[in-house]
């Protein structure tokens, strides 16, 4: 099993002016320490369940083409982008861009979006549940379309281009891997089956289940399902001094038994470091071997 860093709260002791700072220093303790992913949420404002929508929230495209000058080997993403906030087209080429600065080290992780506060508040698009899938699932095809050899046009009820055009193509082959946030079962895990290299899943009890579910999509679209690669989102704190740590581990073996192959997590007081290092001391190479 490998283990994802996702950085969601940006407000740290330092405050703004040393953002970018502590960031690098987050960033590049995450890549020495083994972690295999880092990502940042797709928000303007800051979510409820983490804090105020005052709180310090970093645009995630901007974050992540900075954080690929600051990082060598880890995969970047947005964990994940809010399908309806930019035309496809423009996502696409952000994913593309990405993944050429950090010499093909870019995934794109898509979802419906969610948070219409934040979209009403700052004049996104934000259609209903059904037309929010429905754009999703037209993204997916635009982004594939550029991401292949025909840049032909595409013609979708919601979004038309007339040429898919996308140069440089990305680094990435046969194009950067596709991971959809959710665990819907009648659209997210669909869509998963018939567009994505990863799933997402929020830890809990619901993820053997959410599993199952997604293996009769496979079957469904004739996908094979171990071609999907099974991600968990959930908590991943070792304490300050490792106390945390086995059970934390045993968490992680349970869903590996499940077929989970990885573990995506916030860090609390990240931009002290203490965590990453106990992390990366204790923890990832241990599951290494699940």
């Amino acid at each position: 099993m490998n283990i994802g860093l996702h950085v969601s709260d940006f407000t740290w002791p330092g405050g703004p002016g040393d953002i970018a700072h502590d960031l690098s220093r987050v960033a590049a303790t995450a890549d020495d320490a083994g972690f295999t992913r880092l990502s940042v949420m797709d928000h303007m404002w800051q979510i409820e369940y983490i804090g105020p929508p005052e709180q310090e929230m970093l645009e995630a495209y901007t974050t992540l083409g900075y954080l690929a000058g600051r990082t060598s080997r880890i995969q970047l993403l947005a964990w994940v982008s809010a399908a309806v906030y930019r035309e496809p087209g423009l996502l696409a080429k952000a994913v593309t861009t990405l993944d050429v600065l950090s010499g093909g080290r870019a995934m794109l992780g898509i979802g419906a979006a969610w948070f219409e506060a934040e979209a009403r508040g700052l004049g996104l698009r934000f259609p209903p549940t059904a037309e929010r899938f429905e754009r999703l699932e037209e993204a997916l095809q635009i982004c594939l379309q550029m991401w292949s050899d025909d840049d032909g046009p595409y013609a979708g009820k919601y979004y038309q281009l007339e040429r898919t055009l996308n140069v440089p193509q990305a680094l990435s082959r046969p194009h950067p891997p596709i991971l959809i946030g959710g665990g819907g079962e009648r659209k997210t895990l669909r869509l998963v089956a018939q567009y994505a290299q990863a799933c997402n899943l929020f830890a809990g009890n619901e993820v053997a289940h959410k599993l199952d579910v997604l293996r009769r999509h496979c079957d469904d679209v004739g996908r094979d399902y171990d071609e999907i690669e099974k991600t968990v989102m959930g908590p991943l704190d070792p304490g300050t001094d490792g106390g945390n740590v086995d059970a934390l581990v045993e968490d992680m073996r349970q869903l590996a038994d499940l077929g989970v192959a990885h573990y995506h997590g916030s860090v609390p007081a990240v931009s002290d470091l203490t965590r990453l290092q106990i992390l990366g001391e204790q923890v990832i190479p241990v599951v290494a071997g699940f």
